[in-house]
């Protein structure tokens, strides 16, 4: 099998992994938007914006040490991932011990009810146990083991949210006096989200269980420090990131006055999730490459092949874009069926073009990775920090949630452009730089005249649609056919 056609296989099944999971989740959105009011659904989203950047902290770059180190030292393979594990779980269970012992300042400083921080932290402590398993299952090429799983934990959540929001109410109200009645909170919907999501945590953390007995918790003290000094600058780099990915929604509760800012965080949220089908592509397609990028770099041919990788990605991540734009009228009311958030629609083009240049950086951040550069993630995701605090705090005030958007998109931008221009100094590409232009721009272009400029207007953005296969295919019939002969 060729290396493409390994790639193609792996990326879809860790695509099923992460975009059926995320399809069913759909479903929680007009879910959620139709049983909260956006103040309430403001509340969901901060709080999972505060549990990004605590899953960054409590991981702290293991798994991607982790994966370098069982390919830089096999010899060492065993060792290497009992040694991880062992550091992952007992930093974990410490967290989670300090964590509760002062939950009760935590909430006062965040503004939260002390339940909710509850909540978050049992998440958190639950998600951190299993990142180590799930990176193991990776690591060892059985992504049918990890999709499954990963799927059964969002049929879990989704089952206990139908439940909560959808059955428990009519049990209740049909007989007052009963035990249903007693634990149902109509004022209080908000915490069956979290607590859904602790049952779907804690029943995965099950199934993972015998991971731990197969691989062990020995531990290595030198390889420890090696691991974390390998680990160190993508913690950094995570934390970044996470900051670029979350703290728009935490600032905005912040920034704006009280008795707005939770529905405009809940408004922004929810049509933020309509950028979501380009997260998907971006994160399945990150999933499968990634250990790619390891396994083959020591290939003669292994610039060209990241090279075309890198193209197609931009290929496929500019027609997901157009094909979003042209058709959000009807993603909206499938997604979103509360008219009362529609308001925040004009963030959708910029934020679905933000994750595309989000997912061309992952891509080409292979040149640090390969060459043990990381500390130059940790660089340009500094960079990318700054500039989404710098612009969230100087636009929020006057542009509310717009002003979030564009300081995503100017980050995300930024550290793409940032990452080519390290990488081509010190681990030359040769990038298709002309095709890949060539098909942003023109994705770029056609979306901002189907949703700025036509207002939406159905047959216009789908004649647009077609123009830009048809450039596609004339384009790029030849070296598809090529590889898929491989």
């Amino acid at each position: 099998m060729s290396v493409f056609k390994k790639l193609f296989q792996q990326t879809f099944i860790y695509g099923l992994a992460t975009i059926l999971p995320r399809a069913l989740a759909f479903i929680l959105v007009p879910l959620y938007t139709s049983v909260l009011v956006p103040e309430e659904f403001g509340i969901y989203a901060t709080i999972m914006s505060y549990l990004i950047l605590g899953n960054v902290f409590l991981s702290y770059g293991m798994e991607t040490a982790f994966f370098r180190f069982i390919n830089k030292e096999p010899e060492k393979r065993s060792l290497v991932q009992s040694t991880a594990l062992t550091s992952l779980t007992i930093t974990t269970l410490l967290f989670l011990v300090l964590s509760l012992s002062f939950s009760e300042p935590l909430a006062h400083l965040l503004e939260f009810k002390t339940e909710y921080v509850v909540y978050g932290l049992l998440i958190l402590a639950l998600d951190a146990w299993a990142v180590l398993p799930f990176v193991w299952f990776r690591a060892n090429e059985r992504p049918t083991r990890y999709a499954v799983i990963k799927i059964f934990n969002v049929l879990i959540n989704l089952g206990f949210n139908v439940f909560f929001f959808l059955v428990l109410p009519g049990w209740a109200e049909g007989d007052p006096t009963s035990f249903w009645n007693d634990i149902y909170s109509e004022e209080n919907k908000v915490m069956y989200v979290f607590i859904a999501n602790i049952i779907a945590s804690a029943i995965t953390l099950l199934i993972l269980l015998p991971l731990y007995v197969r691989i062990g918790l020995k531990f290595n003290r030198s390889l420890w420090k090696q691991m974390l000094k390998y680990a160190f600058p993508v913690l950094i780099a995570g934390i970044a990131f996470s900051v670029n990915e979350a703290f728009d929604k935490i600032l905005l509760k912040y920034l704006l006055p009280e008795a707005i800012a939770e529905a405009e965080v809940g408004i922004y949220a929810a049509c933020y999730k309509l950028g979501v089908f380009m997260t998907l592509f971006a994160t399945a397609f990150r999933l499968g490459i990634e250990p790619f990028f390891f396994n083959h770099a020591a290939n003669v041919n292994a610039k060209n092949t990241y090279a075309t990788i890198t193209k197609y990605f931009t290929v496929f991540g500019s027609l997901i874009m157009l094909f979003v734009i042209v058709y959000i009228d009807f993603f909206k009311r499938i997604l979103i069926t509360n008219p009362d958030y529609w308001e925040a629609l004009s963030i959708v083009p910029i934020i679905l073009l933000a994750n595309l240049c989000l997912g061309i950086y992952h891509n080409l951040s292979v040149w640090y990775k390969v060459t043990d550069r990381t500390r130059f993630g940790a660089y340009i995701s500094v960079v990318g920090a700054v500039i989404t605090i710098v612009l969230n705090f100087l636009l929020i005030p006057y542009m509310s949630y717009l002003g979030s958007a564009i300081a995503t998109l100017a980050a995300y931008g930024s550290m793409m452009v940032l990452s080519y221009l390290f990488g081509q100094r010190l681990y030359a590409i040769p990038y298709h730089l002309n095709r890949i232009g060539g098909y942003l721009l023109m994705s770029i272009g056609f979306s901002t005249l189907s949703f700025y400029v036509f207002d939406g207007d159905l047959i216009i953005g789908t004649v647009l649609l077609l123009v830009f296969l048809l450039v596609l295919f004339f384009a790029e019939k030849k070296e598809l056919l090529r590889i898929m002969k491989r």
